[in-house]
């Protein structure tokens, strides 16, 4: 029996359940991350058994690193240099997965389970995320909530995870009831059918594809989605403002930057950041002024951008591209490496930037550029589902736009997948295999509009595309597949772009 571990738990649960957020989060913004991360590196080097062994053998005297700029030079952690070359029980507090009392498991691009053992209490700064999200944009501490998980359950990280973290604000006291049907979509519908009524607005939190097919299919069964009063939670991927705007019209919502937000999460580190009504309106401004993006982003395509609270999770710019992120957890991470292909500005520089291009008042959106303060991390979709043709990088992101504007909407599920294919002559074509909605016939019309709009939209976002294909080669091959096609697009399972010849 550890006897010391109920006070220490209810201690930090006291703080989470007695501490309004706005009042959490003013506190950690008067703080100095540059310490905060500083002493969480010293307390890791006193608890954490493989961490010590990380830093000797890489030469590292721990009693050395007495500022920011030593705690800068430290080597990174990734996957492979210490999750992989660590036992599990080493990387924990106390060398024991004692301290533990849950685990989760993410598959990786390599389909090899990884084991993320945590405590309860580590999913309290989970949960401080929820929490910006249910208050600040859906105003849930006001309005009785139905928040429905939508996302596999099971020892997968994101349903049991979301689960618990929206059980932790019920318990703080917001009117919150959570119903976990899983990635079922008839077991979703049924319950948004029968339970929905007897609240003020219901909430879904899943993956953005398996949402929309479940919306699309409650539309075909005639559930009147827009009298539940519908908001999201979305996290996995990166979508378009086109594919926002089209599952809220959808629903029946008229706000855009207040009923859905996305989560920026990793399997290793929790959930990293979130959008708020704020980056919201910026990625909608930004999406319609791609010279802005590119000068921000760097690239021809539109991340997902969050506001992040760095004394909960501390980011780096590593080479000037990727990510590396330091916080407290199950497993605690030093700068470690995730490897996300992003960036990181201040809330005053990110302002600054704006007006530059004329933006210099929010109202419009219905927001309020200093109700949220935090500084803001991007993250771009995974770079293996980016395809090289003719020396130019085809984003999904970029095709997705081209299948959600108005006039395809009606045919299309939004899911496709993309390959460079060789023709006869040993020229290179982009084919693109595309999903129908259910019961929407194939025809030669659509397969010809379809494949204008996704070029018009290459051409008008992605400035590779423009300049490094010959304009015979700018049109896409584009075949049209019946929904839940099982070579493309099989029902369940996380869906893949890209498929490299």
């Amino acid at each position: 029996m550890k006897t010391e571990r109920p006070s220490a738990v209810l201690e930090r649960l006291s703080s989470f359940f007695n501490t309004p957020l706005d009042e959490i989060l003013r506190t950690r913004m008067a703080e100095d991350p540059h310490q905060h991360v500083l002493g969480l590196f010293h307390d890791v080097v006193a608890e954490v058994p493989a961490y010590r062994q990380f830093l000797q053998a890489n030469s590292v005297v721990p009693e050395r690193v007495d500022s920011f700029a030593d705690f800068a030079s430290l080597p990174l952690t990734d996957k492979a240099n210490y999750m992989q070359a660590y036992p599990l029980p080493g990387r924990c507090k106390g060398g024991s997965l004692i301290a533990c009392d849950r685990l989760a498991v993410s598959s990786g691009s390599t389909g090899i389970p990884t084991f993320w053992p945590r405590a309860m209490v580590d999913e309290l700064e989970v949960a401080l995320r929820f929490e910006q999200v249910f208050r600040q944009s859906f105003r849930a501490h006001e309005r009785e909530t139905l928040a429905v998980v939508c996302f596999p359950l099971g020892n997968w990280v994101g349903g049991v995870f979301t689960a618990s973290c929206c059980w932790h604000l019920a318990q703080k006291g917001y009117p919150l009831t959570v119903a976990t049907p899983g990635n079922k979509p008839e077991e979703i519908i049924r319950v948004v059918r029968e339970l929905a009524p007897y609240f003020q607005q219901t909430v879904l939190l899943g993956y953005p594809p398996f949402v929309k097919d479940v919306i699309d299919t409650g539309n075909a069964q005639g559930l009147g989605w827009s009298a539940f009063n519908i908001k999201f939670v979305f996290a996995g991927e990166v979508f378009s403002e086109e594919w926002r705007d089209l599952l809220l019209q959808r629903v029946g919502s008229v706000s855009p930057c207040h009923d859905s937000a996305s989560l920026y999460g990793t399997a290793d580190g929790g959930v990293l950041g979130n959008e708020t009504p704020l980056s919201i309106a910026i990625r909608r401004f930004l999406s319609r002024n791609p010279v802005a993006a590119r000068e921000l982003f760097g690239e021809s395509r539109l991340p997902t951008l969050v506001q992040y609270d760095p004394i909960s999770r501390f980011f780096e710019l590593v080479e000037g591209s990727t990510l590396a992120v330091t916080g407290d957890n199950g497993v605690p991470l030093i700068r470690y490496h995730i490897a996300d292909r992003g960036g990181i500005i201040a809330h005053g520089d990110m302002l600054a930037f704006l007006k530059k291009y004329g933006l210099s008042s929010f109202a419009d959106y219905g927001v309020d550029a200093d109700e949220c303060r935090l500084p803001f991390v991007w993250v771009f979709g995974r770079a293996d589902f980016t395809l090289s043709f003719y020396g130019a990088n085809i984003y999904p992101e970029n095709v997705m736009v081209g299948l959600e504007q108005p006039e395809l909407t009606g045919w299309v599920t939004g899911k496709f997948v993309m390959e460079v294919c060789e023709g006869d002559d040993n020229s290179h074509f982009l084919h693109i295999f595309v999903e129908m909605l259910p019961k929407i016939p194939v025809d030669a019309e659509k397969q010809a509009a379809i494949a204008q709009s996704i070029r018009s939209q290459l051409l008008w976002l992605n400035s590779e595309f423009a300049n490094y294909v010959t304009s015979a080669r700018q049109t896409p091959q584009i075949e049209l597949l019946p929904f839940a096609d099982p070579d493309y697009f099989p029902a369940g399972v996380k869906h893949r772009y890209t498929r490299k010849s």
